[in-house]
C-alpha cells in the first residue's frame, strides 16, 4: 500500500477513536452533575442564621444544599440535620461542629416560637414536652403563651 494510503486510513482510525472516547465520556457523565463548591465559607454563626431562614421559608431542598455545601456532608445526613433543626433540634454532626464561631444554643423557649412561626405548632410543643417533662397540656399551654 502506497504511504498517502495508510496516511489517509490511519487518519481516520484517530479521528473515530477521539469520537468514540467523546462519546463515552459523555455516556458516563450523563445526568450527574458536579456540585460547584462554595465561593464563601461561612461562620457557623452565619450557617445557622441561613439554615433557620431558609426553613422558616420552608425552602428545606435549599437547606439541605447549602449545608452539604458548607460541610460536606452526604445527602442523607444533611437532610436528618435538616430535618432535626426543622423540629427544633441542634445539628450534632462532626463536619457542623468543626466550622468556626460556635453559635449560641437558643433557648427552648425561642426555639418552639420559631417552630410556632413556621406553622409547627405541634412540633413545638412535642420539643417541650421532650425536654422540660411537661404533659402534653401544659407543654400546649406554653406554646400558646409564645
Amino acid at each position: 500500500m502506497p504511504t498517502t494510503e495508510l496516511l489517509i486510513i490511519a487518519t481516520t482510525l484517530a479521528i473515530l477513536a477521539a469520537g468514540a472516547t467523546i462519546l463515552i465520556r459523555n455516556r458516563n457523565t450523563r445526568g450527574r452533575t458536579t456540585p460547584a463548591p462554595s465561593r464563601v465559607q461561612l461562620t457557623r454563626d452565619q450557617l445557622d442564621t441561613q439554615l433557620h431562614t431558609l426553613i422558616q421559608q420552608n425552602k428545606m431542598i435549599h437547606a439541605i444544599k447549602l449545608l452539604r455545601e458548607q460541610t460536606g456532608m452526604g445527602p442523607r445526613e444533611a437532610k436528618d440535620a435538616v430535618d432535626g433543626l426543622a423540629a427544633g433540634r441542634p445539628i450534632s454532626h462532626p463536619a457542623y461542629t468543626a466550622l468556626t464561631g460556635t453559635p449560641a444554643q437558643p433557648d427552648l423557649a425561642t426555639r418552639a416560637r420559631h417552630l410556632k412561626e413556621a406553622g409547627h405548632t405541634e412540633q413545638a410543643v412535642l420539643l417541650v414536652r421532650a425536654e422540660t417533662g411537661m404533659n402534653e397540656e401544659d407543654a400546649a399551654t406554653f406554646v400558646g403563651t409564645l
